[in-house]
């Protein structure tokens, strides 16, 4: 059956060979049957600029992506948290689409809103606040107008500094609040929805304004690879 396939939060890195496995295995195996890929977000561990396109690690998931998409798979990807400096350069090289997040599409006919999920986080004010300030295109010139040594020295930083702010947090903190989902999927006209970022694989279902809604959230890659897929008949979960 015609299918599209969803992934999100693979956090790709040199360091973490597993996931970079699983996933060029991913690329070349399962993901060619699909009508289309949607990579919600981070791909990456971090992306620095797309000056950085030569790195061997980021040359072979460039190139599998690439691949995929000449062999008729169209590929689309959204900026997350940790790669939102990603920009046409990369797309250009993965054969791939870049996405506004959210994005609003009719999923074999039923109407689907896609979105990294971080937006919903509406709890951890520090961490909007820092997305503010990433956004922001002012910042973002500024910032890859630096040496791409002095962007991964930063970035660097950032992650350490997010990691320890993470253990002194609550968990309900980093996930989504429920008013913020009701409030884009009324925003939507209700529709089904998929995400990842909170790495919370889930199924919910909601009730907003009277209208059912399913919440599909894509689990992370740290460990094994998940997938969605997704046909004519409805969603389910693929184990990798």
């Amino acid at each position: 059956m015609a299918h599209s396939l969803f992934i999100s939060d693979l956090h790709l890195c040199v360091e973490n060979t597993q996931s970079t496995q699983v996933f060029l295995r991913f690329a070349q195996q399962r993901a060619p049957q699909a009508e289309a890929l949607y990579i919600l977000g981070d791909l990456f561990e971090y992306w620095a600029g797309d000056d950085d396109l030569d790195d061997p690690h980021h040359q072979q998931i460039i190139g599998a992506l690439h691949t995929l998409s000449t062999n008729g798979t169209p590929v689309f990807i959204m900026h997350g948290n940790r790669d939102f400096l990603m920009a046409q350069q990369l797309a250009t090289a993965c054969g791939a689409t870049l996405l506004a997040d959210p994005t609003l599409l009719n999923l074999y006919g039923t109407p689907t809103l896609l979105t990294h999920g971080d937006l919903l986080c509406t709890d951890d004010i520090a961490y909007q606040t820092y997305r503010k300030q990433v956004q922001n295109v002012a910042w973002q010139q500024q910032f890859l107008a630096q040496p791409l040594a002095q962007r991964k020295a930063f970035i660097e930083q950032v992650r350490a500094r997010s990691e320890r702010e993470k253990k002194t947090k609550h968990s309900e903190i980093m996930d989504v609040n429920v008013e913020a989902v009701a409030d884009m999927l009324r925003h939507y006209h209700y529709p089904r929805l998929i995400h990842g970022h909170t790495h919370r694989l889930n199924l919910h279902e909601h009730i907003v304004d009277g209208h059912p809604c399913q919440r599909w959230v894509l689990g992370d890659w740290y460990q094994s690879g998940n997938a969605l897929r997704c046909d004519a008949s409805g969603c389910h979960w693929i184990k990798l």
